[in-house]
């Protein structure tokens, strides 16, 4: 597309805000779902719960009529029916996704885009078939360093027009962990969830897991897709190339305890012994080893569940005894590596990666 008939081409780069959340940060929260975090009392995400992030429209697309393309540097070009991707050895993994962008409007300044808080995340039971046995049946060449994948979804951002897409070094796409996954918690994938295929990628943030996947390209050469070099990076300043966004970092959520004002969501608790509790989870399948509880300032280690599936987060649970008063809680998590959330949030430009520990306000009657 020339920039003449690009209707966004040359637009001034969306500046960083402070304050109230924009027109447009407000519709992009309408369009996008959140994990409500008293869900976070469910081991396994129920569909409707789960969180949901689409960069353009949700694409409708045929499931009878459906073809997935496989291509680029290998010696047999495919074109796989859902039934025949079916057809081939399945997996179900329960694993914890987590949009990389959530926690980007409890920084600030914030970059404009969809404001989460700490809601951008969910557990669900996702059933495919590890990619390996597609690329296997196309024979990647030799000279293939790099898998990219390409969704059906198709917009603008930042001026650029693009389909949806994000690769894997080959390495990383041919482990058995990484699915074409075609059901969520036993039914087929949901529209906004990629029906009727999309990629999942297990430890990594959830723009890695390419949804409405039509396109698989082997290629001899860094993928150069625009989410790949310019949206996902970690930048500490404009024109800084940045690092590349991929595994997720160590976090937990407490379940918002007692119960909560209508417009602030504020808590409000008796005294006495309650039960605090929530999950915590790390990227790359590694397990968190500790998580405490901070009351007031004042830290002490909960009781965590061990780590039951590699991929998906892990339960703990605290018993406070509340007295009448004004008090901030928060939680704070450590994985096996030994690291640990930060207090405050890391800034970058676009607000990804924010891991910084949840602080919850409470009354206590």
């Amino acid at each position: 597309m020339t920039a003449r008939a690009n209707p966004f081409f040359g637009r001034e780069p969306r500046p960083h805000l402070e304050g109230d959340f924009a027109r447009e940060e407000l519709a992009l929260a309408h369009r996008n779902s959140a994990l409500p975090l008293e869900a976070l009392a469910y081991d396994v995400t129920p569909l409707g719960l789960h969180y949901t992030l689409s960069h353009f429209d949700l694409p409708r697309l045929d499931a009878a009529g459906f073809r997935l393309a496989v291509g680029g540097r290998v010696a047999r070009t495919l074109s796989l029916t859902l039934d025949e991707i079916r057809r081939l050895p399945a997996r179900t993994l329960r694993v914890t996704l987590e949009c990389a962008g959530n926690g980007r409007g409890l920084m600030s300044p914030r970059y404009p885009s969809m404001p989460w808080l700490h809601e951008g995340v969910g557990t669900a039971e996702w059933t495919g078939t590890p990619l390996r046995h597609a690329l296997e049946q196309a024979g990647v060449a030799a000279d293939a360093s790099e898998i990219a994948f390409l969704g059906a979804d198709r917009g603008f951002d930042r001026g650029v027009e693009h389909d949806y897409g994000r690769s894997l070094k080959l390495a990383d796409a041919s482990s058995d962990d990484v699915l074409l996954a075609y059901a969520m918690n036993g039914a087929p994938l949901a529209p906004q969830h990629g029906s009727p295929l999309r990629l999942l990628v297990p430890g990594w943030y959830g723009m890695a897991s390419v949804k409405w996947l039509t396109r698989i390209e082997a290629l001899d050469r860094p993928f150069d897709g625009f989410q790949q070099v310019v949206g996902y990076r970690y930048r500490k300043f404009a024109g800084d190339p940045g690092v590349p966004i991929t595994f997720a970092k160590p976090k937990s959520l407490m379940a918002p305890p007692g119960i909560p004002d209508w417009f602030t969501r504020r808590r409000l608790v008796e005294q006495g012994e309650v039960t605090l509790a929530g999950r915590a989870w790390s990227g790359a399948g590694i397990a968190i080893v500790r998580v405490d509880v901070g009351v007031d300032g004042a830290w002490r280690e909960a009781a965590l569940e061990p780590q039951r599936d590699r991929f998906a987060w892990q339960g703990w649970r605290f018993e406070w005894r509340a007295i009448p008063g004004e008090h901030e809680l928060a939680v704070r998590a450590t994985d096996a590596t030994g690291a640990t959330q930060p207090l405050e949030p890391e800034w970058n430009t676009n607000g990804m990666g924010n891991n910084a520990v949840q602080r919850v306000q409470v009354t206590v009657r």
